[in-house]
């Protein structure tokens, strides 16, 4: 394996790629962050082998669907609701939690599209994201000492006895992924789902704004003139390990290399490192791929990125994901999208609003984030594009179907950092319960429409 020559400059690193013949498995050379190891390596390769043998999860056609929408959306001609768990759980595969979070995508959509007059794309963060990074593979817990860190029920289990690395869980994670698909599809055919969903939109959590009264009106048309293809999303995840993502790359003869385990994945901050693995993988995909990109990303650093994963300047290839926070993206998008503008490389971009505010909260020590910070970042995102000539094609949020969950602080539903811990579920970072999901969806399309 190769090491990572961090500190190589922007251009040393073009030319170093340039060498490069790129394979499916040409990433091996190269270090990989964030990647588990497994101590039975028959066990690992009896896995791996079963993953390649198995069918995809996605066509290739619809991937190739997914990246002439985003280019549609760069352009501003529609655009994109991309939200789901932070990290799946297995035990939450039931039928209706998945058609929660189908509907809450769904009513999303409509009322930013009745806001705006636009199309809305959607993208689930599902069927596939249960992985996550780590600080460090090991932690220590009060009582048990150290232990591996939890790392995505596709790795191991979240309580301390599981949490030994697992090759059998990349298995686990294809049948679950695949029973997720299975019923998402079995809902999209039902030509009444749509109808069904958006029929059931309501506002009345909202009263105590200014803006019920309009969120109301919006509401009612988005009940009324149901959008046929609402319900029909594309699925997205973190390819973090990549030996389960390049069990399940398939070369498509005329085309090339897919990986058909989603219809997008993305490389995470912690793992785009120009000489990496995770770039190295990435670039030779013929899906559209996402990166995110936080305050340490240097527009150097951007400029040469975006030439490697998008070498034939694809419109709708590559959809760079910004992360920075509510106080710190007007002092580093505006370099971004210049760097950006001068690689030549058409990109989508998009504004995660979650990843750059996330707090502890004092009350309760949880993790947490509030919504007003949340959507504080993504409404100066659009503002900054717009100084600088550059569109927000769509945003990037972690969010649940549920209403009961107590994770996100703030909305109009009130919740503070002492109610956290009513209904706190998640393994690893806080999501927008489906009361601040719809009303961020209402303001941002308020946003947008002005």
């Amino acid at each position: 394996v190769a090491v990572m020559e961090c500190e190589t400059t922007t251009d040393a690193a073009l030319e170093t790629i340039g060498s490069r013949t790129w394979s499916v498995d040409s990433w091996r050379k190269y270090e990989a962050l964030q990647m588990a190891t497994y101590d039975d390596k028959e066990l690992y390769q009896q896995v791996i082998d079963k993953l390649k043998a198995l069918p995809p999860l996605v066509s290739h056609v619809e991937v190739d669907r997914l990246r002439e929408r985003l280019a549609g959306c760069a352009r501003g001609d529609a655009f994109v609701v991309q939200g789901g768990d932070c990290a799946e759980r297995f035990l939450d595969c039931k039928a209706d939690r998945l058609e929660d979070q189908l509907k809450l995508l769904v009513q999303m959509g409509a009322l930013i599209s009745a806001s705006t007059g636009k199309k809305v794309l959607r993208i689930a963060r599902i069927a596939g994201q249960y992985g996550k990074p780590r600080s460090k593979p090991m932690e220590t817990l009060a009582g048990i000492g150290e232990v591996y860190s939890f790392k995505g029920d596709n790795i191991n289990g979240f309580e301390p006895a599981h949490r030994k690395w697992d090759p059998k869980r990349l298995l686990d994670g294809y049948w679950h992924s695949a029973a997720t698909l299975n019923y998402l599809r079995t809902l999209q055919m039902d030509e009444a789902i749509e109808g069904e969903m958006l029929g059931k939109i309501s506002v009345d959590f909202m009263q105590s704004s200014p803006s019920y009264a309009k969120w109301s009106k919006l509401a009612a048309e988005a009940r009324e003139t149901p959008e046929a293809g609402a319900s029909a999303i594309f699925t997205s995840h973190e390819a973090m390990q990549l030996d389960l993502e390049e069990a399940l790359t398939r070369c498509v003869p005329g085309k090339g290399f897919y990986n058909l385990s989603a219809h997008m994945v993305w490389i995470g901050d912690r793992t785009r490192q120009l000489l990496g693995g995770h770039v190295e993988y990435f670039r030779g995909l013929k899906n559209p791929i996402g990166c995110k990109v936080g305050p340490s990303m240097k527009a150097a650093e951007l400029e040469s990125l975006v030439g490697i994963l998008n070498p034939e300047k694809l419109e709708g290839k590559l959809i760079l994901i910004t992360r920075y926070g509510v106080g710190k993206i007007e002092e580093h998008l505006p370099g971004h999208i210049r760097a950006v503008a001068n690689s030549g490389v058409p990109v989508v971009w998009q504004c995660d609003g979650v990843h750059g505010n996330t707090v502890t909260a004092a009350a309760t020590k949880l993790k947490t984030r509030s919504l007003e910070d949340v959507l504080g970042e993504c409404i100066k995102a659009m503002a900054i594009h717009s100084a600088n000539g550059s569109v927000l094609a769509g945003v990037h949020l972690e969010m649940t179907g549920q209403a009961s969950v107590t994770e996100c602080v703030g909305g109009c539903i009130g919740i503070t950092e002492e109610g956290l811990a009513e209904n706190y579920e998640t393994y690893c970072d806080p999501r927008l319960n489906f009361a601040q999901a719809v009303e961020a969806a209402l303001r941002l399309g308020e946003a947008l429409s002005s």
